[in-house]
């Protein structure tokens, strides 16, 4: 079931186009990830669905009901949309416990009713020993939680998170991305997390999309946005990827690392093939590249390495083996997913 439809959804600020007729869905209990750099429109787009902006053009379902059209002049206000919001600062009260910041939402239902409510969410967020205690006595991972269970103790259908991780300790983030995506499922709550971090939406989220100065450039699930990118930048944005030449004949792509096979759509004449870091491996009957940079990352070495036409790739080395600069390496391609670029083009073919 769709909770969440937009629909042509357009944003001017001036002379600056923000959100360009943007078309998304999100179905019940899933989470959408809406993924891409700062100032790519992102939290305007978001902003659009809470209803904290007035969109140029468009309309917006929520739970089947329309809340913006623009041609009809249909325009429900932010609180009376069923919309829960999660703020990049958490934009809780000081003044009131961990208890008092989840019940201020609850304001249509018996006293009963609202310390059920409370008890319930303190418990799904394991924050039932810090019932009494105030914001500031609170770590950045309690803070959060208090944040999300205010949002959504009124039972909204859907959730909307703006950078929610942001002022996390990066080693507590992984952490509060699996206990948020948890809580979610649990009660079966549509949401939309607005990100610049590509781990974040890739663990995350149901369905990606990835945002490119207003314009969405895909949307798809993680593996789909990872393995079949639909966009030059989409490539280059989610993900490690290099690109190598190579010469389109047919359904085939000839590079100095092999022959692939690729889209028969494609034109023939120069093209660059995508190249996932992983998809390149060790082999000694391969092709002959140069190291030219190491870097150790704790797991893994990940070495930078000179092809014979100077392109560059990159090679993620587990084993306990030490390559200096300036050493010859043979190298393979292992290829899941064949993804060409015509070489005057943005968009691949993935194949």
């Amino acid at each position: 079931m769709v909770i969440i439809e937009v629909k042509g959804i357009s944003k001017r600020y001036k002379k600056t186009a923000a959100v360009k007729s943007c078309d998304l869905q999100v179905a019940s209990g899933n989470i959408l990830a809406l993924l891409g750099p700062s100032g790519s429109g992102k939290t305007t787009l978001l902003r659009l669905i809470a209803g904290f902006e007035k969109p140029d053009q468009g309309r917006i379902v929520i739970n089947g009901r329309t809340v913006v059209d623009v041609d009809r002049s249909v325009w429900v206000p932010a609180e009376d949309r069923g919309v829960g919001m999660v703020f990049q600062d958490y934009a809780l009260f000081p003044h009131l416990t961990v208890a008092q910041n989840v019940r201020f939402g609850l304001r249509n239902s018996d006293r009963a009713e609202r310390r059920r409510r409370v008890e319930e969410l303190l418990k799904l967020t394991e924050l039932t020993h810090c019932a009494e205690r105030y914001t500031h006595q609170l770590s950045g991972g309690q803070q959060q939680r208090v944040a999300l269970a205010r949002a959504l103790a009124p039972r909204p259908g859907v959730v909307l998170l703006d950078e929610p991780f942001n002022g996390l300790d990066p080693d507590l983030r992984p952490q509060m991305r699996r206990e948020v995506a948890r809580i979610l499922r649990h009660l079966g709550t549509a949401a939309v997390l607005v990100t610049h971090d590509q781990e974040e939406a890739l663990g995350m989220a149901d369905q990606v999309a990835v945002i490119r100065n207003g314009e969405l450039q895909q949307v798809g699930t993680p593996e789909d946005i990872y393995y079949s990118p639909t966009t030059a930048f989409v490539a280059n944005f989610v993900g490690q990827a290099d690109f190598i030449p190579g010469r389109v004949l047919g359904s085939i792509i000839h590079t100095e690392l092999g022959i692939f096979p690729c889209s028969a759509e494609l034109p023939s004449g120069p093209a660059k093939l995508m190249i996932r870091h992983e998809a390149v491996t060790p082999k000694p009957a391969g092709v002959l590249a140069t190291v030219e940079e190491r870097e150790f990352l704790g797991g893994e070495i990940l070495y930078r390495l000179r092809l014979p036409s100077g392109a560059t790739i990159h090679l993620e080395q587990r084993q306990p083996a030490h390559w200096p600069l300036g050493h010859q390496v043979a190298v393979e391609l292992n290829l899941p997913n064949v993804v060409v670029f015509p070489e005057s083009g943005s968009k691949p073919e993935p194949h």
